[in-house]
């Protein structure tokens, strides 16, 4: 196990109390304790036609997840146990892929709202066809320690275009990616963690694209382990549904703290409106870790009232990653300010940032 060797703060957070507080399930499931939300709501039985309009899908939808909550916590209060039930003819999780289907040829799984039917060859902004591309699979020790090692499976395509991209080639589909079928791609995700992984890490590029892709993957996965979305955090509220149940970590970027830079540097319209509206759906339905990538000169527009809005929103322990690793990549050079890599000063600042608005649970 070289991961101990090279990140040995992924060995001590398993005694973190702070990140025990902020992630209590999913410590739970790598111990054995819990189980992930995806295999659950295999079992919870569900009755639909496929030919129901899409109103009444939601409505047993909205009713299935919140009876999936309700099992999620007699099973994790050892009232029962998995075993105990039967598995139905038909299950939330087949249901969340049917309607996944249906948006993917009416594409709607980002704010954008392409209306494409992909599954017929059409492409709208993230130039995401229908077969999931994939880039690469493997154990990534780079990761926030309590991910690490983290089975990351990058896929390509992207719903944002950051002018400062450091994945540019597979988001902008200049790295073409292997594609899977469901089978293939759950044994890959079983391998990662018979690996030893800690989790299924599912990034990009972006990998709200694929969602239909990952629900159908999920569905011949037999291990327990935990699914991560890594995310920039621009997806509808039709994609934030279908994630409740099946997601055990949201690990979402905030990217900007107004919409102002949000369209300067990534093409993202709304992106404040639609960043925070996410972020408290995650929180409801799962548990939160946030990456905070500080910009050179952004402190003041960005850094401080993202960092104010999650102390003040989502609560002072929230698991928050301010990062520094900004560097300038791909067409970085266009902006002036994004030419540059942080000063030591500005790292300072930021620092003082979070504590000042009384973040007591983030790691740099």
């Amino acid at each position: 196990m070289i991961w101990r060797l090279i990140r040995p703060d992924a060995v001590r957070v398993l005694h973190d109390k702070l990140a025990q507080r902020s992630l209590r399930r999913y410590f739970g499931i790598l111990k054995g304790k819990y189980v992930p939300y995806f295999q659950i709501s295999k079992l919870v039985e569900v009755n639909f036609s496929e030919d129901d309009p899409i109103e009444k899908l939601w409505h047993i939808h909205d009713n299935a997840v919140k009876k999936l909550y309700s099992i999620v916590k007699r099973i994790d209060n050892g009232e029962i146990s998995l075993k105990e039930l039967d598995t139905p003819k038909k299950s939330l999780l087949d249901l969340k892929i049917h309607i996944a289907k249906r948006i993917i040829q009416n594409c709607h799984f980002c704010e954008r709202r392409c209306g494409v039917n992909r599954l017929k060859g059409q492409l709208g902004y993230c130039e995401c066809g229908p077969e999931i591309e994939v880039s690469s699979i493997f154990h990534h020790y780079g990761e926030e320690p309590e991910l690490v090692p983290s089975g990351t499976i990058f896929t390509c395509g992207c719903t944002l275009s950051c002018i400062h991209c450091q994945n540019w080639e597979i988001a902008r589909h200049y790295e073409k990616g292997e594609t899977f079928d469901p089978y293939s791609l759950a044994l890959q995700v079983e391998r990662l963690w018979e690996g030893g992984c800690r989790n299924a890490n599912l990034v990009g590029g972006e990998p709200t694209p694929w969602l239909y892709h990952w629900l159908e993957t999920f569905k011949h996965v037999r291990v327990n382990i935990p699914v991560v979305w890594n995310s920039n955090s621009y997806y509808s509220t039709e994609t934030a549904k279908l994630l409740a149940g099946f997601i055990d970590i949201y690990l979402l970027d905030f990217k900007y703290g107004n919409n102002k830079c949000a369209e300067r540097i990534s093409d993202a319209p709304r992106y404040w409106e639609i960043c925070t509206r996410n972020h408290l759906e995650a929180l409801k339905y799962g548990e939160l870790i946030i990456r905070v990538l500080v910009l050179p000169e952004h402190n003041r527009c960005c850094t401080y009232p993202i960092l104010k809005w999650i102390a003040e929103n989502l609560g002072p322990y929230t698991r928050v990653n301010v990062m520094f690793q900004y560097r300038p990549e791909y067409r970085a050079y266009e902006i002036k300010e994004l030419r540059r890599r942080l000063t030591e000063e500005e790292i300072r600042e930021a620092i003082e940032i979070a504590e000042k608005v009384g973040l007591k649970n983030f790691i740099t």
